[in-house]
Order: structure tokens, then C-alpha cells, then sequence
């Protein structure tokens, strides 16, 4: 079976944990020698996107480059696992008519359990107003309305979420689903 592309978008707010999903899905992933590339915000924002800020119109181009760099990938069938905050649901719309089967992962969690979970600082920061345009505080966070996924990490850990992509990509066949040992 040729492997298909694809753009697996992980979206939530801080904290919530897409890039700890996405690790596990890169260890599953590698393993059974899936064709993908892992986007991550944090790494993006240390080259691609390192000229932008934090406002609507910065975070609107930051996530056109990506999609830029998804839709190459995913037309040449290889998997995109992108994690970002991507807060509007117009630029996630955006997104999605742009790339090559596109599946919009909610990654869910509580504002409070992503402020527990905040080991950076960040929450106490853009709460004590050292940090403007702060998702979840200063900013608004648009969820999805129909996500193909919804995890809610706060109900089940990383390993548990991970798979439940694992089983839709393979229900879906843009990966194969492994041979039962005879």
C-alpha cells in the first residue's frame, strides 16, 4: 500500500499536551517506518517563524508558513504531525483547505489543568500581565466545532490519546495497520 500524505493538526491551548502526544506518535510512527515530519510551535518559532510576535496578525502568518511547509509534505505523501496553539478557527479552516487530508486533532484540557501543567511559567506570567496576547487569558481560544479527534488529557495519559490517533490513521488507511503474527 503506497502511503498516503496527510496532516494530522493537533490544536489547544498551552499546556494542554500536543507536543507530548506528538512524541509519543513520533516513537510510534518511526517504529512501524512511517514517511511523516513533526511540526512543532516551539521549534517553528526558533527558525521559520522566529521574526514573529504574538499578535492576531502574527500568529494568522506564523500559521500560514507552516501550512506552507504541511502542504508540500502532505501532497508528496508523507504525514504531517503538527502541534500549535492555532487559536482561530478560520486560520485552522485555512489549514485544512489548504493540505492534503487533513484531520483536525482538539487536543482538550481544562484552563486550569494547562495552568498546573505550566512548567515554563507562562500562565503566572501572562497573568500578572508581563506576557499581551496570552491565549486562554489575554486572548481568546476558538475550539473547534468538528474536530475528527477529540482528546481530553486530562481523562487519559499521552500513551492512551497517541493511540487513539494510531487507530483512526489506520481505520482511515493513511498507515497501515500492523499484520496480526501468525
Amino acid at each position: 500500500m503506497e502511503q498516503q500524505g496527510f496532516t494530522l493538526w493537533m490544536t489547544g491551548l498551552s499546556g494542554a499536551g500536543k507536543t507530548t502526544i506528538a512524541k509519543v506518535l513520533e516513537t510510534d510512527l518511526h517504529a512501524r517506518g512511517i514517511r511523516f515530519e513533526r511540526l512543532d510551535g516551539d521549534v517553528v518559532r526558533e527558525s521559520l517563524t522566529k521574526d514573529l510576535g504574538f499578535s492576531k496578525e502574527d500568529r494568522d502568518k506564523n500559521i500560514e508558513r507552516v501550512t506552507f511547509v504541511a502542504k508540500l509534505l502532505s501532497r508528496n505523501n508523507v504525514g504531517v504531525v503538527a502541534s500549535f496553539i492555532s487559536p482561530y478557527r478560520a486560520t485552522r479552516d485555512m489549514v485544512r483547505a489548504e493540505t492534503t487530508n487533513f484531520i483536525e486533532v482538539f487536543v482538550n484540557a481544562p484552563l486550569e489543568i494547562c495552568e498546573q501543567r505550566d512548567v515554563k511559567g507562562m500562565y503566572k506570567k501572562a497573568r500578572a500581565g508581563e506576557i499581551p496576547n496570552f491565549t486562554g487569558v489575554s486572548d481568546p481560544y476558538e475550539p473547534p466545532l468538528n474536530a475528527e479527534i477529540t482528546l481530553n488529557t486530562h481523562e487519559e495519559p499521552p500513551e492512551a490519546s497517541a493511540a487513539r490517533i494510531i487507530r483512526y490513521l489506520e481505520e482511515k488507511s493513511f498507515i497501515p495497520a500492523p499484520i496480526p503474527a501468525r
